[in-house]
């Protein structure tokens, strides 16, 4: 037997990470606080204060859970979140918790109650990549110098971040609700799962979802998806048989998936044994000799711990019995999920195929050839950078990056010298309220400097085809002669705002570079995407409104209308009994949105800040009666005092709409002001002679947030 298992120590070099040469915030060696919380520091304060750590971010309660609408209501009311130690007890099992039984493997847990098989599955294939463990679940962990709080770390969005929760983990009927591990006592795999619920927004939020998604935030890498019947239909066995054995040498993470039956996704076992909308990982491929001729074999694993395929090569399979005793000795009789399956049967019970890797050497073998890449944060903003697919006249607003090609492998048939990622980043915060655009990434070979619209409108880019895509992780391969480029990353529709990574992975002949504009051009800023530098930089005036942003924005830095909601509740309207509600919140945040993507950093809060001071000023001054409300003479009073040119009907209408009892209040006033505010710098900023002249697009893209 010819036998390639997922080994760590494969032939492929190492790439080169141009961003995170220098140790910055987001590399692997100093990730970003998610949430802002420093594990050392919170494990340290709570070791000196001899008291347990309780995640107030994540707290161990049905808001963590999420909505498991796969348990009845009657499991759900009855979850309890015990401790480790706390769950051994209940299950009466001797001995105390552990982190990790021996070492990491495989074979140490089995799928819950939570259907998160994709994440389970690459779990199992991430256990074989020893340098990628360490860096996802950091090994100084244990149970004795303990403090109820645990560590782990992802690769989210471009940069790496460290998830900090405690152990309280969900049980029903003093069993794990989710993930378990076989030695009852052994925590590594469930507290892993726990902080990356955490990410997710909530134990629900992991339902459903592909291994690519679990591959990426446990690497960073490049990921290809293969649609395993069309390659085996158009008889490129070969190929993919390439494919996978260079991927188990290449320190590669691999995994499989099965069609979904219906248009509900309910994981039903076939008669071969085989689940369906189901994820498994690929633990080893095999060529074995049957006495008359070469077998190609795929060792695949089930995540739930059992139910294995029964059909040609499984561990019962009487082919086994053809092969010498070497070989025959690889198949393990045992259920434990694990199984071999001929590279046929394999092609045709699955549906698609991922492999990840943290280097691109697995795509076509050129395993000596090093690779570096750049890795750009960008964004498109509504109005000004979103300027959609090539058929926009305003496609040459889009972000725009360029490639300096010096040489190319001309003895390798269209050598893949360049290999684009473009990852949009959602706005939401939790998964499962995700909502991803089509985005795509064309190229074209270009002349010096920033292009503009006639030179997209007169020549074709690389690929005659532009084809969108709605992807979290858009992957293409380019062969380009010697050259440069410009790669314009671009969501389909024109004016859709969204945030993404760019990742350019190169040979390392070639040069990247965002694409500057000339230094004849004035708004040199306004096409120009940058990394973003890891916190804004807060002058000294403002550090104590950065203080009090900081307490209530999410690990991105930005807030939420819910967040923004308590922030004003707990500051500016701390003490009284009319507080700002969600949805004067939501309209707040769409006032300042700059970028238009339903969320407030740094820079839109303290506009908003500033607003409100002064706007509370007006108030005050305003408020003549001393009520702590505005009657309608001293709201027309304060709208005068403003600056805004405001008729006294509009100004009654207004009040008429806002009024409670007879009077305005000051959250009610603010919301107002900020709106008119506004609206009043939109007209002064657009009109010409006291008129507009606008089409539709500008129009929506102005004022459907207001």
């Amino acid at each position: 037997m010819t036998l390639s298992s997922m080994s760590e120590t494969g032939t492929c070099t190492d790439i080169i990470n141009l961003r995170y040469q220098d140790g910055s915030v987001g590399s692997p060696s100093k990730p970003q606080k998610f949430n802002y919380q420093d594990f050392g520091q919170l494990k340290q304060t709570y070791l000196r204060k001899g008291r347990l750590f309780v995640d107030s971010t994540f707290p161990p309660d049905y808001k963590s859970l999420g909505n498991l609408s796969d348990l009845p209501r009657s499991v759900r009311s009855r979850v309890e979140w015990l401790r480790p130690s706390d769950i051994l007890k209940a299950q009466n099992v001797k001995g105390e918790p552990s982190f990790f039984v021996e070492s990491a493997s495989r074979f140490d847990f089995a799928q819950g109650k939570v259907g998160n098989c994709w994440f389970l599955a690459a779990i199992a294939s991430l256990t074989f990549q020893k340098d990628l463990m360490v860096q996802v679940v950091p090994t100084e962990q244990d149970f004795e110098d303990y403090a109820g709080i645990f560590h782990f770390r992802f690769w989210r969005f471009g940069k790496w971040v460290d998830v900090v929760i405690d152990d309280y983990l969900p049980t029903f009927q003093r069993e794990l609700l989710s993930v378990s591990a076989k030695t009852r006592n052994e925590f590594w795999v469930p507290l892993l799962e726990k902080a990356y619920a955490k990410v997710c927004g909530s134990y629900s939020d992991m339902n459903a979802g592909l291994p690519s998604e679990a591959f990426k935030d446990f690497s960073g890498g490049v990921h290809m998806t293969y649609k395993l019947k069309e390659v085996h239909d158009r008889n490129h066995d070969e190929v993919l048989w390439g494919q996978l054995t260079r991927a188990t040498k290449c320190k590669s993470m691999i995994c499989s998936g099965t069609a979904q039956k219906g248009d509900t996704i309910v994981n039903t076992v076939a008669d071969s044994g085989i689940v369906d909308a189901h994820a498994y990982s690929i633990t080893a491929v095999a060529e074995v000799h049957d006495g008359s001729s070469n077998v190609r074999l795929v060792r695949v694993m089930n995540p739930w711990g059992e139910k294995e395929w029964n059909g040609k090569w499984s561990d019962e399979s009487s082919w086994w019995n053809r092969v010498s005793s070497e070989d025959k000795a690889k198949c393990v009789k045992r259920d434990d999920g694990e199984f071999w399956m001929e590279l046929e049967d394999f092609c045709q019970h699955f549906q698609i195929l991922t492999i990840c890797c943290e280097n691109p050497n697995f795509i076509d073998g050129d395993v000596i050839t090093q690779w570096k890449v750049m890795i750009y944060d960008g964004e498109w903003v509504a109005g000004r950078t979103a300027g959609g697919s090539l058929s926009n006249s305003t496609f040459s607003t889009n972000p725009q990056f360029r490639i300096t090609v010096t040489e190319i492998d001309t003895e390798e048939k269209e050598d893949k010298n360049v290999l684009l990622s473009l990852m949009q980043i959602p706005s939401q915060r939790y998964r499962n309220d995700e909502r991803l655009r089509p985005i795509g990434i064309t190229v074209f070979e270009t002349p010096a400097g920033r292009i503009e619209n006639s030179f997209f409108r007169r020549n074709s880019p690389m690929k005659r085809i532009q084809l969108y895509g709605y992807e979290r992780d858009l992957i293409e391969q380019h062969s380009l002669k010697p050259g440069e480029y410009v790669v314009v990353p671009s969501i389909m529709k024109a004016y859709a705002p969204g945030k993404f990574v760019l990742s350019v992975y190169t040979k390392t002949e070639t040069s990247i570079e965002p694409h500057h504009e000339g230094e004849d051009d004035d708004d040199d800023e306004d096409h120009l995407i940058l990394p973003t530098p890891p916190k804004p930089v807060v002058p000294a005036e403002k550090s104590s409104v950065y203080d009090i942003f900081k307490s209530y924005a999410d690990q991105n830095g930005e807030l939420s209308a819910w967040q923004l909601r308590k922030l004003l509740n707990e500051t500016i309207a701390k003490g009284s009994s009319d507080l700002f509600d969600w949805s004067a919140c939501r309209t707040m945040i769409s006032v300042v949105d700059a970028d238009r993507m339903g969320r407030m950093t740094f820079k839109e809060f303290s506009t908003l800040w500033s607003k409100f001071e002064d706007f509370k000023k007006i108030f005050n001054r305003s408020n003549v009666s001393k009520t702590g409300t505005l009657t309608y003479d001293e709201l027309k009073s304060a709208v005068q005092a403003a600056d805004i040119e405001l008729d006294d009907n509009m100004v009654w209408l207004q009040y008429s709409l806002l009024q409670g009892d007879s009077s305005i209040s000051l959250v009610d006033f603010l919301t107002l002001m900020l709106r008119m505010d506004n609206m009043a710098k939109k007209f002064k900023d657009k009109s010409s002679d006291g008129f507009i002249t606008m089409d539709w697009n500008e129009f929506a893209a102005d004022f459907m947030f207001i």
